[in-house]
């Protein structure tokens, strides 16, 4: 049975793209289950596939002891929307590792629940945004933290670079909290490259484009770093971030702090 279609109405859809969305949906509207027994791990990399609009829809369930990595690249042309809801029991370990790059008129976005239910669970989410001409891209997380899940320990870190005045970024790092000896923790950053350190590049011969990419790399890169294979998604995350930064950016200004709220610029 298809889902509903969703409305702005819905915290989860307020940035979407719904027109694009729109045609497609009934293709992908059913979220995919995924199991992680007690005591397994698992892995995998999510890579953007050739259609403009890409919606990538998962339910994940760790048990006991159970780990869990994901690395993930969105970088849809016209809509692209990861969607993950993952429930943690005693013990639990789940990381995710995202970016959302967008260019021209492009909107992606990242949407997540993490249930911490049992005792000890640990949570990291490290997502990054760069985004020029119109992009818009958005990370919306919340962390649930049941009662009785004591010894929680969850992060989200959460940072944008807008390289145009039009481009936009939504952060929403959001936590839940029914036990009392706990540790969380979420921020999320909006800025723009740093005037002098391009000015740095470019004086050592570099021209502007090669000057945003190579700090751009810098920015995005270290997310993959502990993948059991980065190569593939390093390579792609790079191929985007040359798209993306051959339009100029604006550069420069201060980096804007937002701890816990809702962040646009």
């Amino acid at each position: 049975m298809t889902a509903p279609f969703p409305t702005r109405r819905q915290e989860d859809w307020r940035y979407a793209d719904l027109e694009a969305l729109k045609p497609v949906w009934e293709q992908f509207a059913d979220p995919v289950t995924l199991t992680v027994g007690a005591g397994e791990s698992f892995e995998e990399v999510w890579l953007p596939f050739a259609e403009d609009v890409q919606l990538r829809r998962v339910q994940l369930a760790l048990g006991a002891g159970a780990k869990a990595r994901i690395f993930a690249l969105n970088s849809a042309p016209v809509y692209g929307r990861i969607e993950l809801e993952v429930s943690l029991e005693e013990g639990a370990d789940f990381e995710l590792y995202a970016a959302n790059i967008g260019t021209g008129l492009s909107t992606n976005e990242i949407v997540t629940t993490l249930k911490h239910l049992g005792v000890a669970g640990r949570s990291r989410q490290v997502v990054r945004s760069v985004l020029n001409g119109k992009a818009a891209g958005s990370y919306l997380g919340k962390v649930e933290v049941a009662r009785g899940a004591q010894q929680t320990d969850a992060e989200q870190s959460v940072k944008a670079m807008l390289l145009d005045c039009g481009a936009t970024a939504n952060c929403k790092p959001e936590l839940e909290i029914f036990a009392d000896d706990v540790k969380c923790a979420h921020g999320a950053t909006v800025g723009e490259l740093d005037p002098m350190q391009l000015f740095y590049a470019q004086s050592r011969g570099m021209d502007a484009a090669a000057a945003r990419a190579l700090l751009l790399e810098g920015f995005v890169m270290g997310l993959w770093e502990s993948a059991s294979e980065p190569g593939v998604i390093s390579d792609a995350a790079r191929e985007a971030l040359r798209t993306v930064s051959s339009s100029p950016g604006r550069g420069g200004g201060p980096a804007k702090l937002v701890e816990g709220g809702s962040c646009q610029a």
